[in-house]
């Protein structure tokens, strides 16, 4: 007895520890049993509690009454499935008929507390069905993304949510994005895991960086283009108005319009033509957009509406001839003058770290997710990295970067550097690097702070 007694302190003890300091591991060791049964124990009551039960059919009580039975108690939406994850539970409920999606999602911080779990979201997988995902604890704390991401194609993992799914940035679904954040509030770590992504892919990435280079030009050995200045910006951008022009030519002339030809084998983009003939996708990535809109001369404002009419373009026109935009900055309001608003029309994915003020917020998400506005300014400043990311559709979650070094993108970026694609249109803007330089290991990797 004694011995059984002393290991179960053990076993309590380390648990304790692990859900104190590694709360990952204590959810895989422990929590994942506990919740589970926790939540199929309480499933009907914590239901009941909630409303989100429907009376039993006329028919059950008629056979009821007849039989001299007791009333039947009122349906819960059925469990389909219960699928432990490593961050949470994936739970998916079969609605009874009254009931409604919205109702789910509006009980989700009910459910929350019923179930002790950290965090509770809901979405509607097809009608009828609703996939409840359920977070044992705070994934975005300590960010540890998964071993295995699904890529392809244009699409890069960048963030973990807060239901602990993996945050995409997919370039064939949501072209051009906008991402805001104060100074120290994690937008450069963000924009370097947005390029180690796209550095192992076929893709010409193009810089401008403002700020002298300090951020991108590091990474200098994978970028087809850079720009450091307002007026290299100008001539980088109009060269890639010109790019456009050249693919759309190309696009025309293999179109394959004939009698002969399905309809599904018309090119409309580079992705409908041959993979011999397909240009190579860019990524425009525009450090600081404030810096391409201000000015102080009647000189610096033609320079101005240059830049801000060449962004409007590829915005609008640059989709179909594979260049996308990813456009970030500090502040981004009407105040930066004509066609900032027009600019920001065409930038579907949004992105917003801690945001100084609420005008920036109401930039980012007053146009298609209002009640994101108040959870970009709600963010708190010790929590670096954290941002809320929004689309068109509406819908936003609260995501966070893994942190990543400017080492580690160096050291990515130089691994990849042969996959850096000579464009002709953007020769003159090709950054000049030297020999390769060697690999410096990061100091997370390093022996002594292992």
């Amino acid at each position: 007895m004694t011995a059984f007694t002393v290991a179960l302190v053990l076993v309590v003890a380390a648990a304790g520890f692990l859900r104190w300091r590694r709360p990952a591991w204590y959810w895989l060791a422990f929590g994942v049993t506990l919740a589970a049964l926790r939540v199929l124990v309480r499933y009907r009551s914590v239901m009941d509690a909630c409303g989100l039960t429907v009376p039993p059919a006329r028919w059950r009580l008629s056979l009821a009454r007849a039989t001299n039975r007791p009333i039947p108690e009122p349906r819960p939406p059925r469990i389909r499935r219960l699928r432990p994850t490593r961050t949470g539970l994936v739970l998916r409920l079969k609605l009874r008929p009254g009931q409604d999606v919205f109702d789910i999602a509006a009980a989700s911080d009910r459910l929350r507390h019923s179930f002790s779990m950290f965090g509770v979201t809901s979405r509607e997988v097809r009608s009828g069905v609703v996939e409840v995902r359920m977070t044992g604890y705070d994934v975005l704390k300590w960010v540890q993304m998964p071993a295995e991401t699904e890529t392809r194609a244009m699409r890069v993992p960048v963030a973990l949510r807060e239901d602990g799914s993996v945050h995409y940035r997919d370039y064939r679904a949501i072209p051009h994005a906008l991402t805001l954040g104060a100074t120290e509030s994690g937008k450069s770590v963000y924009q370097r895991n947005l390029v180690a992504g796209l550095a192992p892919l076929d893709v010409a990435l193009v810089g401008i960086d403002c700020k002298q280079g300090v951020e991108l030009f590091p990474l200098a050995r994978r970028f087809s283009a850079l720009a450091d200045s307002p007026d290299t910006a100008a001539a980088l951008l109009e060269a890639l108005v010109a790019r456009m022009a050249d693919v759309y030519r190309l696009i025309r002339t293999q179109q394959r319009i004939t009698v002969d030809v399905p309809d599904a084998e018309i090119a409309a983009d580079i992705w409908d033509l041959p993979d011999e003939l397909r240009p190579t996708p860019v990524v425009v990535l525009v450090d600081e957009v404030a810096e391409l809109a201000l000015y102080a001369t009647k000189e610096e404002e033609r320079r101005r509406d240059r830049i801000i009419t060449a962004l409007v373009r590829l915005a609008q026109l640059g989709r179909a001839a594979g260049i996308y935009l990813e456009i970030c900055g500090q502040r981004f309001g009407s105040e930066l003058g004509k066609g900032i608003t027009m600019l920001r029309a065409q930038l579907t994915g949004r992105t917003a770290h801690r945001l100084n003020d609420e005008t920036s917020a109401n930039m980012a998400f007053g146009d298609i997710a209002p009640d994101a506005v108040l959870a970009a300014i709600q963010i708190p400043a010790e929590l670096r990295g954290l941002a809320i990311a929004g689309d068109a559709s509406g819908g936003w979650h609260r995501i966070r970067a893994p942190h990543t070094s400017l080492r580690q993108a160096v050291n990515l970026c130089n691994r990849y550097a042969d996959r850096t694609p000579d464009l002709p249109e953007l020769a003159p803007f090709r950054p000049t690097t030297g020999t390769a330089t060697e690999l410096v290991p990061s100091a997370k990797a390093s022996p002594a702070t292992a």
